[in-house]
């Protein structure tokens, strides 16, 4: 029997029905409905995109919709082709781009994906269309391997990657000249004074800079990071709390990127010698405001620029949300509905302190209180605060920003880190005067944040007078509600190592990553927090000496109903939250 030369939907609806993904009694009724579908579409549709449209459930178990990524893998089963989800993280397109232009990609629908130094991957949604292969190999002077993708996304990309690479190919010729100092690490440190400029509101960039942003949404990303190097500079997302290699750009086009981001942050786009700080606030594609924080840093090979993302939204989520168990929430709102003490919050950068307060704070902060902040910098603009920026050229430092904050009738002061002695007096002070003071430090865990006030110099009893409750958190990554898969049980040690101290039930079965398009083969989408609450009671507040027992605090803290880092995690293991490996990483043994 000869091949099918033409992919259209009567071949579609013929291979559903011997395959038994549709009911023989509905399969008229069914292709109607796409025929009508596609008649309808002003321009040209893909036959599997009116299948998807007709929102048809499998007739095979677990009857789940036929969606056009369904379709398109299982499509490629019948064509004998390997199926891929384009992923734009894996794709290097301004070498991809270099082997066709954009008009003969969307001439066929292709798109290349992958080029090696022998074979060129190309992405096809036609597997019988394939006349433009051995023009495709000449040209390339490589062997062509076909590969089916979901129609939609190479219509997508070409789009995207052609037009991408255009502008990097224009911003580099337009912005190339007298580049020689780049390959001489000596004078490449020095760069910022000279004040050759490149032009950062080049079209080109400028079209480069809004897609990065757009993308950076898209990918949910934390931070995006700008590094140079001595030939290509490096864009990196954080994803999840994990970095991934997205693109590299030739270092003239990455400079223009630079100096294009500092001018929109209001930054000193001339000075590049010394690390500078500024904000954008944008919008996505879909409306929603951004902030965008920005961080330069002079490196070797030029400056090196950090935009921290946040996303206003992540201040109405209610504490469950965060990732607090029940107990702990009730805990932790009656502890911040006290009229006066310091609470802290405790945990590396990266662990969510800020957004533990944002949120605690957005919830008290109604017309009847007046809720003061003092930060460095201010991480998210919020309306209901009155937030205070340290300025340590002016000699405005956190004390006298709490010195000032205590005149302006604040019922809630934050503090945004407790860095020395003045700051953390300064907390105290307001402590005692009657107001409620929420503040963070670095220590690994709750405990250890009274150890860390009586190194700076806080006397013992200032402490036991105004210690109201201190959290420690930290940040897991959550399995991928789409591929998560229960796989048997959890070895015996470590178990152990987890829960077993705390005669917790090993669960019967564990859940593990597996990887899927949609978590990006990671097998982990999103972020928890797990956090390990202190209660100051009056039994522990009686150990805060001036020669103070790290232990004798802890084995108090859990006697007073504190659930270490890791018992924590370990709950969310038994739950089905993350994984096993998640909790070990982040968390510190048990004592």
């Amino acid at each position: 029997m000869s091949a099918p030369k033409v992919l259209d939907l009567q071949l579609i609806f013929s291979w559903l029905l011997a395959d038994g993904l549709v009911e023989k009694a509905n399969v008229k009724a069914n292709f109607a409905q796409a025929q009508g579908i596609l008649k309808n579409t002003i321009g040209s549709m893909h036959p599997l995109c009116a299948v998807a449209h007709c929102k048809l459930l499998s007739a095979q178990a677990p009857h789940k919709q036929l969606t056009l990524d369904t379709l398109s893998a299982w499509l490629a089963r019948h064509a004998e082709l390997p199926f891929i989800h384009i992923d734009p993280l894996k794709i290097d397109f301004t070498k991809v781009a270099d082997v066709m232009s954009a008009d003969y990609a969307a001439r066929f629908n292709i798109l290349p994906v992958e080029l090696s130094h022998d074979t060129l991957v190309v992405a096809t949604a036609d597997p019988f269309a394939h006349e433009w292969e051995a023009e495709i190999a000449k040209v390339a002077r490589r062997a062509v391997r076909r590969v089916i993708a979901n129609p939609l996304d190479i219509a997508q990309y070409i789009s995207q990657f052609f037009s991408l690479a255009k502008s990097i190919k224009k911003a580099n010729k337009s912005n190339g000249q007298d580049l020689a100092l780049r390959n001489n690490f000596e004078q490449l440190v020095e760069l910022g004074k000279n004040n050759r400029q490149v032009d950062a509101n080049d079209q080109h960039v400028i079209n480069i800079v809004d897609w990065l942003w757009q993308y950076a949404f898209e990918q949910r990303a934390s931070d995006i990071h700008l590094e140079p190097k001595r030939d290509l500079g490096t864009i990196r997302f954080r994803i999840d709390g994990m970095l991934h290699h997205v693109y590299q750009v030739p270092a003239v086009v990455m400079i223009a990127m630079t100096a294009r981001i500092k001018l929109l942050g209001r930054m000193d786009v001339i000075e590049k010698r010394r690390p500078q700080d500024g904000r954008i606030k944008t919008r996505t594609a879909g409306g929603q405001e951004i902030e965008l924080r920005l961080s330069t840093l002079p490196t070797a090979f030029g400056e090196k620029l950090v935009m921290r993302i946040f996303d206003p939204e992540v201040v109405v989520k209610t504490l469950p949300e965060l990732g607090f168990p029940p107990d702990d929430a009730a805990r932790w709102d009656a502890l911040t509905k006290r009229a006066h003490g310091i609470i802290l919050v405790t945990g590396p950068t990266g662990s969510g302190k800020t957004t533990t307060l944002y949120t605690t704070l957005k919830a008290l902060a109604t017309s009847e209180v007046n809720v003061c902040t003092v930060e460095d910098p201010i991480e998210m603009v919020e309306a209901a605060f009155n937030q205070m920026q340290v300025q340590p050229g002016i000699d405005l430092s956190f004390a006298d920003g709490v010195r000032a904050l205590m005149r302006q009738d604040p019922d809630i002061i934050m503090v945004g880190e407790i860095r020395d002695l003045a700051t953390a007096e300064m907390a105290i002070q307001a402590a005692l005067t009657g107001h409620l003071v929420l503040s963070t430090l670095h220590t690994n865990d709750a405990p250890s944040a009274v150890m860390r006030l009586l190194e700076l110099g806080v006397p013992y009893y200032l402490l036991e007078a105004t210690l109201i409750g201190i959290m420690a958190q930290r940040l897991v990554r959550t399995l991928c509600p789409d591929c998560k898969r229960a796989d048997g049980s959890i070895a015996d040690d470590i178990w152990q190592g987890i829960g077993g101290a705390w005669q917790l039930p090993k669960p019967a079965a564990v859940y593990r990553p597996v990887g899927c398009p949609e978590c990006r083969q990671t097998g982990y989408r999103g972020r928890t927090g797990i956090y390990e609450l202190l209660t100051v009671s009056e039994a522990f507040s009686k150990l805060i000496q001036e020669e103070t027992d790290i232990h004798a605090l802890r084995r108090q803290s859990v006697a007073d109903g504190m659930k270490p880092l890791r018992i924590a995690g370990a709950m969310k293991i038994i739950e089905g939250v993350t994984s096993a490996e998640e909790v070990l990483k982040v968390t510190a043994a048990l004592n």
